[in-house]
């Protein structure tokens, strides 16, 4: 029996090892797919494109030759940043693009909803995108701020709908300018964290996305506000940014598009949803190419290839590049050229005012 122990705790360490081998945390797992497949790994679009939804903060000051260059890597011809502030900041931009890059960025407004609730408020917020469009701005982006956490001077969270803000879309119709606005986040967030819950490792990774009915109110109100905002502005043109959260029920945006004739869409960081459902998707852009465009999101140069890849190839089963946000495989739509053009520039040469035209093919 002596003898035998120092075996007998040889098999129990190979025992204990190969157990805590087998022990992973899911967050780590990720797998490499021995599929083998036709592969077509992009790393340009096939057509310029313009993309809508970019955020350059420091545009003011930044030098734009190293933004530009990567740029043309991609074949990105035109980068719209939805950072622009208002006033001084739009007319710092504007002189920085125009002394260096005139034809390759636009710049939209934001809106400061500091103050709602004062006397004239909405009269002097509609006032000073004029001015901002004036001195240069092309659009007007809202950030999510308006139904997440901006509040009047009360202190009472703004509806996304207040009439208190009816003035501001009204002036972005007047100007004709579009108004792309970012409303509420993807429903499972709001849905409880178990192992139901298709965002899970988002949530577990990034814990302040997670919200609720009262942080700060359900998911369904703010996007029905949203829609409300939309309806009550026929004159004015708006851009739901990522799909208007409704990338995964491609039914139910269909049937929003065919109500609110005003209401655009843009693909920024859903591009993962489509491309997990290539076949509706592919009939989706079929039946509204004039409603989509490009959009990005974050200035990250490397996830463009995915974009392309799903937009572009008919290729099956690749991986997305961020496994947090989508631990799914990836299809392509393999979208004809007609359509390919619309949702890389033709689109937004159509909504968006002032973008130069002759960089463009057709």
């Amino acid at each position: 029996m002596r003898r035998s122990f120092p075996f007998i705790l040889i098999a129990i360490s190979l025992i204990s090892s190969a157990q805590s081998q087998e022990k992973m945390d899911f967050e780590k797992y990720n797998p490499t797919s021995t599929l083998i497949v036709p592969e077509h790994k992009l790393t340009r679009s096939k057509f310029p494109f313009i993309d809508v939804h970019n955020h350059q903060e420091s545009m003011p000051s930044m030098d734009l030759s190293t933004l530009t260059k990567e740029m043309d890597k991609l074949n990105m011809t035109v980068m719209v940043n939805l950072s622009g502030s208002s006033g001084n900041s739009i007319v710092r931009s504007e002189k920085n693009i125009k002394d260096h890059y005139p034809k390759r960025f636009i710049v939209f407004a934001n809106v400061d909803f500091s103050g709602v609730g004062e006397n004239g408020w909405g009269e002097k917020a509609a006032k000073q995108l004029e001015e901002d469009v004036k001195n240069g701005a092309n659009g007007l982006k809202v950030f999510k701020n308006l139904g997440f956490s901006a509040r009047d001077i009360n202190g009472k969270l703004i509806p996304i709908d207040d009439p208190r803000l009816d003035p501001v879309w009204d002036k972005a119709g007047e100007l004709k300018i579009p108004v792309l606005i970012h409303t509420a986040d993807p429903k499972p967030f709001w849905d409880p964290m178990d192992e139901k819950n298709e965002r899970w490792l988002e949530l577990a990774t990034h814990p302040n996305r997670k919200r609720s009915d009262t942080n700060p109110v359900p998911w369904q109100q703010l996007i029905d506000e949203q829609h409300n905002m939309f309806k009550k502005h026929p004159k004015t043109t708006f851009i739901a940014a990522h799909f208007g959260w409704y990338a995964n029920d491609l039914a139910k945006l269909g049937s929003l598009l065919d109500e609110i004739p005003n209401m655009n869409i843009e693909f920024g960081a859903v591009i993962a949803e489509l491309g997990r459902q290539p076949k509706a998707a592919k009939k989706f852009f079929e039946k509204y190419q004039d409603r989509i465009l490009f959009g990005k999101d974050s200035w990250a140069p490397g996830e463009y290839a995915t974009y392309f890849r799903v937009l572009e190839t008919e290729d099956e089963y690749f991986p997305y590049h961020k496994k947090y946000h989508a631990f799914w495989a990836m299809y392509g739509m393999g979208l004809p050229d007609s359509i390919l053009k619309k949702v890389y520039y033709k689109n937004a040469l159509r909504i968006i005012p002032n973008i130069d035209k002759s960089q463009f093919p057709d």
